[in-house]
């Protein structure tokens, strides 16, 4: 989990971006990788992360779903991070980053609202303006994230393109970004893009699998945790990757890059990409705003690829029933994202995947009140 030479993940990842984008894209790669080595600047995001975002966040043992499954289950509760998900982890290491390097406004993309929420958070924290674009779709489902967002004194600009979700608001994003790039910051969300947001995000996302690890009294024999872009997982893996553990991560079944997708570019990166007979970028669908996504992080498709890392898919219906579940055994809603780790785990517990007795890692990304509306709609 080094740097990766000249941002490639083996055959994954690179910088394919408008030529006016390239030296935006240089100067932050050195600007990051000199902040990152600076004592001064991870002192004052470690200090952020303890006294404002709630860091470290506690590893719960699922006692009850333990009992029913015949495993022992933890998870690690980034649901109860300030603005309720592990987005803050990144977002406020790119704020710093931001202001550190001038900028005076962030640009970014959500879906589900959470990363929105978080950028909007940071940025009225650090004093600088912010705007995220969201689909239109993702708008109408996430209201109470949106309410959020602009309460923080965001701008939130409806994309109406295409799908109206996750992959046009980036793509809105990535244009807005070239058009200010002198004062704006683009503050992607996930481990995906042009290098070095794949790199960038999983060092400021680490901070889930490291404090996992310390957590944890054993080696778990399964981490897993829900994968659309894969900044959660990137995280959380990235604890666990030099050891004996099984990395798991989760798609949606109508977003599943990872599992039926191909290698292909979207969003300035090579990795695996869901793709029409033509090779155009496909819609992706999913109940949980933050997965429907047609692509997966370069590093994610990397460590596929080499048998290091697992992918699973599970349907929607699961990912409701999973989240019932988990409620009613635990006292915890977690996010329809983070339901698919727990969906799998549910689906699969007692065999060869996840035999009796196996320890397991799960990482509940987010919480989910943002879901209510969804779930009632489904009830």
């Amino acid at each position: 989990m080094s740097v990766p030479v000249a941002g490639r993940f083996g055959d994954f990842g690179g910088r394919f971006v408008p030529e006016s984008l390239v030296p935006a894209c240089g100067a932050l790669a050195s600007a990051f990788a000199a902040a990152w080595a600076d004592p001064d600047f991870r002192a004052e995001l470690d200090d952020l992360l303890a006294v404002y975002a709630g860091r470290p966040t506690p590893l719960t043992p699922a006692r009850t779903l333990s009992a029913d499954l015949g495993i022992e289950l933890l998870l690690k509760r980034e649901d109860l991070a300030h603005t309720g998900s592990h987005k803050i982890n990144n977002v406020l290491g790119q704020a710093l980053l931001a202001r550190r390097m001038g900028k005076s406004r962030l640009i970014a993309e959500t879906g589900a609202g959470q990363h929105g929420v978080a950028t909007a958070t940071a940025a009225a924290l650090l004093g600088l303006e912010a705007t995220v674009y969201m689909g239109e779709r993702d708008i109408e489902r996430q209201q109470l994230n949106v309410l959020r967002m602009t309460t923080l004194g965001a701008t939130v600009v409806p994309v109406t393109t295409g799908s109206r979700t996750l992959k046009d608001a980036t793509n809105e994003a990535m244009r807005a970004w070239v058009a200010d790039v002198g004062d704006a910051h683009f503050l992607l969300g996930s481990v995906g893009g042009p290098h070095p947001y794949p790199w960038m995000v999983r060092e400021l996302q680490r901070v889930i699998g490291d404090e996992a690890r310390r957590q944890s009294p054993y080696v778990p024999d399964v981490v897993v945790a829900c994968v659309g872009g894969g900044s959660n997982s990137a995280g959380t893996f990235a604890g666990f990757v030099d050891t004996p553990a099984r990395l798991v991560g989760v798609e949606a079944a109508g977003g599943a890059a990872m599992t039926a997708g191909r290698p292909g570019v979207v969003h300035g990166a090579r990795s695996m990409v869901l793709q029409d007979a033509e090779g155009q970028v496909a819609e992706a669908e999913s109940i949980a705003a933050g997965l429907d996504y047609p692509g997966i992080g370069p590093e994610h498709a990397h460590l596929g690829a080499v048998g290091r890392a697992e992918y699973f898919t599970v349907s929607d219906t699961e990912v409701i029933s999973a989240v019932r579940r988990l409620a009613r055994a635990e006292g915890i809603i977690c996010a329809l994202e983070s339901a698919h780790a727990v969906a799998w785990v549910l689906r699969e517990a007692g065999t060869p995947l996840l035999p009796t007795g196996s320890r397991v890692i799960l990482t509940l990304s987010g919480r989910g009140d943002k879901d209510m509306a969804t779930l009632g709609a489904v009830a």
